[in-house]
């Protein structure tokens, strides 16, 4: 511990790319006394933990990847999980950050302290650090969702979350049955029917499946984006992209008809892949393209041709030892449940994924659950000074994970740099700022695909237990002009007595 009572200037909790990005540019602007913990044993978050058959981003590789560290050498223009992880590894050690890195460490809870003007992090070991600054960079897609299923726990088969992937198992010859239908699912799904004896899958709500350009980039493509400003043009395609498939057709579902020619061209994609009329009418959504995160797949929708493999839209009762019962009595006999039910995403106990305390002992969670979720510009909430979150309420807008992570950090800096020149040690944003900022997320959300009538029917994550959906209404340009230009007045620098 130094001098001042602290152990490091700044802790980043989580090491996937958003403490990766977040602790290249502390470095970028003279902030070295840092450390990045996480509760995992390497880098990469998201890429660390999901490795199931057929991972693979679901952005074009072109988006998904720092502006500042493009790499030209994906394989695909959607890449594979595995590279995904190879990414996060290199600008790791390119940036020599893995000294910074502790491994294995769980934060517990952190505790504001008020006279030391510093956080109190405690660890599940029972150790303590300290830190006049945190970023909170634990993301979303991580802690898995199991379902509320009576008698998950009494099935005596195999079970596996798509994000706790046991690679020990083999499904070859293997009867499987799959819960849910969502981003995972989809490209499980492809992947493991060709393997198994018969593969069941219990549908809720149906995905608006879209049909991807996912070409191999060979050696000459990968040559070429080398060339001065071809990895820059071809980014700038497409963000322009990722921005017409969500960004713009849900935030501006009312002004523009992006969303419905994404349905058009959704409805064909299902004509063309699926031949069972029965099976193409269960597969096909009764809501809004944009209610809830749709997915890209050349051939997770084809599967449901396959001889072996069923699809069930009758509820689930219960899970027995040995299978899965219906509502309607039909009971299928399982040796392998797979659960691709999703992440806490933005619920109690995710975000953070640690308890944590302000000023008075003021609780994030009590008071989220008091006021709604809610924070300003998505990274600081009043009553806890010196705490900044990469993915916070009404920060993320639907686009890329690294234009989110950019412009937070971006955001991030401003304040920390504006602290170090008046030697502020205190950085709390106001409460008048808060309740502006969230006053205005909640009058742009009027034209957003969320609020339409169908949205009711598609039990998307996107909807919080308030009945809210903290995504931030606005184009990702405008989200990165703000972050370099918000008024320094929305927060309170002071120094320590």
């Amino acid at each position: 511990m130094t001098s001042n009572g602290i152990d490091h200037e700044v802790i980043i909790v989580g090491a996937g790319f958003s403490g990766i990005g977040a602790a290249i540019k502390l470095r970028e602007n003279g902030f070295d006394d840092f450390l990045i913990v996480d509760d995992a044993d390497g880098v990469g978050g998201t890429w660390h933990w999901n490795t199931y058959p057929g991972i693979a981003v679901d952005i074009p590789s072109f988006s998904y990847q720092f502006s500042f560290e493009q790499r030209a050498g994906w394989s695909r223009t959607y890449a594979p999980g595995r590279e995904l992880k190879a990414y996060a590894e290199a600008c790791v050690d390119k940036y020599e950050l893995r000294p910074r890195i502790r491994f294995n460490t769980t934060i517990t809870e952190a505790e504001f302290d008020e006279d030391g003007c510093r956080w109190l992090l405690r660890t599940a070991d029972g150790g303590e650090l300290t830190a006049r600054f945190v970023i909170s960079a634990t993301g979303v897609l991580t802690r898995p969702k199991l379902p509320e299923i009576p008698g998950v726990d009494d099935f005596t088969g195999v079970t596996m979350h798509t994000s706790r992937w046991d690679h020990r198992q083999s499904l070859r010859g293997k009867r499987v049955a799959i819960i849910g239908t969502g981003a995972s699912a989809v490209q499980v799904i492809p992947e493991t029917a060709p393997e198994v004896d018969r593969l069941v899958v219990f549908q809720r709500t149906p995905i608006w499946c879209l049909p991807r350009l996912d070409l191999p980039l060979p050696k000459p493509v990968q040559w070429a984006l080398r060339i001065p400003g071809a990895r820059s043009l071809t980014r700038l395609i497409s963000q322009t992209y990722v921005e017409l498939t969500f960004p713009i057709a849900a935030h501006y579902h009312k002004n523009l008809p992006t969303a419905a020619l994404g349905e058009r061209i959704g409805l064909a994609h299902l004509r063309s892949q699926v031949h069972d009329p029965a099976t193409r009418e269960k597969l096909t959504p009764r809501y809004a393209l944009g209610c809830k995160r749709p997915s890209f797949s050349n051939d997770y929708l084809a599967t449901f041709n396959r001889d072996n493999v069923v699809l069930e839209t009758d509820p689930i009762e219960r899970i027995t030892a040995t299978g899965v019962r219906t509502a309607g009595g039909t009971e299928y006999p399982v040796d392998v449940l797979i659960l691709a039910t999703g992440f806490k995403v933005m619920e109690s106990g995710n975000m953070p994924t640690y308890d944590l305390r302000g000023l008075g002992g003021l609780d994030l969670e009590k008071w989220w659950d008091e006021n709604r979720l809610q924070a300003y510009e998505g990274v600081s909430v009043p009553g806890f000074p010196n705490f900044f979150s990469i993915i916070g309420p009404y920060g993320y807008n639907g686009s890329s994970y690294f234009a989110l992570i950019e412009n937070q950090t971006r955001h991030i800096l401003r304040c920390l740099r504006h602290a170090r020149a008046g030697n502020a040690t205190v950085v709390e944003v106001t409460r008048e700022a808060n309740d502006r900022y969230f006053k205005e997320m909640l009058d742009r959300r009027g034209g957003q695909v969320f609020w339409q009538d169908s949205c009711a029917v598609s039990n998307s994550y996107y909807f919080d237990k308030h009945g809210d959906v903290p995504l931030r209404p606005m184009t990702t340009v405008e989200a990165a002009w703000r972050s370099g230009h918000f008024d320094l007045t929305d927060y309170r620098f002071a120094r320590s007595a």
